[in-house]
Formats: C-alpha cells, sequence, structure tokens
C-alpha cells in the first residue's frame, strides 16, 4: 500500500516521502496514528504543490541572497571605537557590531552568528569579512574601524 507519510516515522522515512509498506502496517499504525494518509491521486498532486512551492521559495531565497552578495562588493562599513596606543582597542568590534552597522548604514540585515569573525576585530583599519547568505554563497565588504574622538 502506497502511503504519504504526514511526519518523520522512523526507518520508513521523513515527513512527505511517499512509501510503499504493507496494507497492515498502514491500516494498524501509521493511519490510526496520524503517521501517514493514502495516497490518493489528490494527495500525490497536494504533495507536489508543496514541493513545486518549497522549490520556488528555495530558489527566490537563493537569488536574493545573490543580489545581496554582488551588492556588498562595494560596500565600506564605517565604525568607530575607543582606542589606546598605535590603534589599538579597547575590547574588539565583534560580529553583532558589524551587523548593526551594516543593517543602520545599508539596511542589509544579517544573522551575527553568519559573520566570519571569531576573534573580532582589535585594531583601527580596513578589513575584509565574509559573511554566509546562503549555502553556498558567500558575501565579502569592508569594514573600518577608526579611532573615536
Amino acid at each position: 500500500m502506497k502511503v504519504i507519510l504526514t511526519q518523520d516515522v522512523k526507518s520508513q522515512g521523513k515527513k512527505g516521502d511517499l512509501i510503499n509498506v504493507s496494507d497492515g502496517y498502514a491500516n494498524n499504525f501509521l493511519l490510526p496514528k496520524g503517521l501517514a494518509k493514502l495516497a490518493t491521486k489528490q494527495a500525490l498532486n497536494e504533495l507536489e504543490g508543496k514541493r513545486g512551492a518549497e522549490q520556488y521559495k528555495r530558489n527566490q531565497e537563493e537569488m536574493k541572497a545573490a543580489n545581496i552578495a554582488e551588492r556588498m562588493k562595494d560596500i565600506k562599513v564605517k565604525l568607530t571605537a575607543k582606542a589606546g596606543k598605535e590603534g589599538k582597542l579597547f575590547g574588539s568590534v565583534t560580529s553583532k557590531d558589524v551587523a548593526q552597522a551594516l543593517k543602520d548604514q545599508f539596511h542589509i540585515e544579517v544573522d551575527k552568528r553568519k559573520i566570519d569573525l571569531p576573534d573580532g576585530i582589535k585594531v583601527c583599519g580596513i578589513r575584509e569579512v565574509s559573511v554566509t547568505l546562503y549555502p553556498g554563497i558567500v558575501g565579502t565588504f569592508r569594514v573600518e574601524v577608526t579611532e573615536q574622538q
């Protein structure tokens, strides 16, 4: 009997998978517990529609990320921080600071966890920073840290 899983089932498949199981397993376990539904023509059409919609959404997100990555090539985020001798900062500029400045200055929202800045910026100057916008799409931009007057 062919069924479409409505939830992940261990050793059978993931939600949305079309699987072939024995009649007893489907009638006595999967269907009564709501883990699956019969694979009728209508259910199969709904499944195809959902898959198409998900693929379209992924494509749109990927295109949006590619456009943002292209825009980032010309971006220079400017930050100020208190500094001591030879431009060494008191503390550091973190990925949170960079994400907030990117949002404020260029209206680009990026998750601070996606910014590749493991130790922060600890000296004044210009530094290249990369950010993962989408799996496989990485944008780079410059961050200029100047001494606060």
